[in-house]
């Protein structure tokens, strides 16, 4: 919570959430008014949204206050007259705070807020690390043609068996269970499979393998080795997205409407960011239950898009867009998996994306084992922000995942940019996500008008919605989508 003192009797509160521009904004705004400003993070008071909800009737964030007067969010703020704007400065100047105030949240006792971590990880070495680390400086990975292909810094099962062998002393049979082992923590992965079944290891002279960090497809965070032991994933997907988060909002404009990229790639913490995303590489995934695969690939992905943007730039075209979502990747518990993957393989089931033709994941793919049974149709609302209001939840948890992806949906629909119900036309119109992602959300405009009537929150958008279906004959239309707005941050 961070307070700009002044000798006013009361307060302006607005409700923010870090990394969201339109609060930048807002914050902006109030700040050039000489009044006292309370700026409190709904990020790290969670304990607050349901008050706050219940207060303002909306989900998204900002949520602004003059003493106890709601304003509403940015956009509501610059729409109100300049008079108006300065009666209610007055009214904070004058009148001291109500009873009634919006709350703020109270001390921890540990005096630092609820819900807040410092992006700091303590690496324990694994104890395969220091014997994975000599072998890569021992001669033996090199190029191996298979008929007319050339596979580059590899090495057969023998090379690995002999190595061991006369390097470290060790009898076959314990090089071999070091070679298992090697592929089971994921240091390792077979370049052409292993013959009898996936994940093995054995002597032969077909079996080629590649260290994980020289993966050939350029993921963000290849390159390294993950020597750490495993950090869980729901914890490490926690960390990567808020270290990431606050050093885009250090480095985001003012105005919120830019960010430094240049500036944030220099930042000691991206070089952080950057230690602690290569520990995905060996992160254990098939042990993950659905809520906890939620939690972490919504993260992951989040955080993903910003760490693209930082090396190859914002996509502004629609080639760029489908390379950016294509080839953008990281390196997940041994695997490879793109924006794409992420979001059409894992969180929605397996389905093809837009200008896919195919699955992303084959039957035989070792991801499709990560792959949620169904598509969450509440992914497309914490992986896209509103165009005038974010939803107040930046970092998702597995514990209560699915309570915040339902905000997040309310406070996306809340927004007149995504749904607008214009009652006089008996037409409704959506954000164009619902074209897109049709199927998920039933598939047809009757499925489709009943599915976002039954997940937005109590309003009078609501009420005009019901009674345009309940007359029949609605007409759905698919709003433009604005991609120079920040939508998948």
């Amino acid at each position: 919570m961070e307070e700009f003192e002044s000798s006013s009797l009361g307060r302006v509160t607005v409700y923010s959430i870090q990394g969201c521009p339109h609060c930048v904004q807002a914050k902006a705004t109030l700040g050039g008014l000489g009044v006292p400003v309370c700026d409190v993070d709904m990020g790290k008071h969670p304990e607050l949204r349901a008050r706050v909800k219940e207060l303002t009737g909306r989900s998204s964030v900002p949520q602004i206050f003059f003493n106890n007067i709601h304003v509403g969010g940015n956009d509501d703020l610059h729409k109100l007259a300049p008079e108006e704007l300065q009666r209610l400065v007055n009214v904070v100047r004058k009148e001291p705070l109500p009873a009634d105030a919006p709350p703020l949240p109270e001390e921890n006792p540990t005096g630092s807020p609820s819900g807040e971590t410092d992006g700091e990880c303590v690496c324990e070495r694994d104890e395969l690390a220091d014997l994975v680390e000599n072998f890569k400086h021992g001669n033996v990975i090199g190029s191996h043609r298979k008929g007319l292909t050339v596979h580059k810094k590899s090495f057969s099962s023998d090379q690995l068996v002999d190595w061991l062998h006369k390097e470290k002393g060790m009898a076959r049979a314990e090089a071999c269970s070091t070679g298992q082992a090697m592929m089971q923590k994921k240091y390792m992965v077979s370049v052409r499979g292993c013959g009898e079944k996936e994940g093995c290891f054995g002597e032969g002279r077909d079996a080629l393998y590649r260290l994980l960090e020289h993966d050939p497809h350029s993921a963000l965070n290849a390159g390294r080795m993950a020597a750490c032991i495993p950090i869980p994933a729901a914890e490490l997907s926690l960390l990567l997205r808020e270290l990431i988060l606050k050093l885009f909002s250090e480095h985001l404009s003012a105005d919120g409407k830019s960010v430094d990229y240049k500036g944030m790639s220099g930042d000691p913490a991206f070089e952080r960011y950057c230690e602690l995303a290569i520990q995905l590489q060996r992160v254990e995934l098939l042990s993950l239950s659905r809520e906890e695969k939620l939690a972490f690939f919504i993260n992951i992905y989040n955080a993903l898009v910003i760490h693209g943007n930082l090396r190859l730039g914002a996509p502004t075209n629609m080639l760029q867009r489908y390379k950016f979502f294509n080839y953008v990747s990281y390196l997940i518990g041994g695997e490879l998996f793109t924006l794409q993957d992420i979001e059409n393989g894992v969180l929605r089931g397996n389905r093809r994306g837009m200008a896919q033709l195919l699955r992303p994941f084959s039957k035989t793919d070792p991801r499709l084992q990560v792959a949620l049974p169904d598509a969450e149709p509440l992914i497309h609302f914490a992986l896209n922000c509103g165009a005038k209001g974010c939803p107040p939840i930046k970092t998702y948890t597995p514990k209560d995942i699915d309570s915040q992806l339902r905000t997040a949906a309310e406070a996306f629909l809340e927004n007149d940019d995504s749904c607008l119900v214009d009652s006089g036309k008996r037409e409704v119109r959506l954000s164009q996500i619902f074209k897109w992602y049709k199927a998920d959300f039933g598939g047809t405009d009757e499925k489709l008008l009943k599915w976002v009537l039954d997940h937005m929150g109590d309003s009078p958008k609501k009420s005009s919605l019901q009674d345009v279906i309940s007359a029949g004959k609605t007409k759905v239309i698919f709003l433009p989508y604005d991609w120079s707005t920040n939508g998948t941050h």
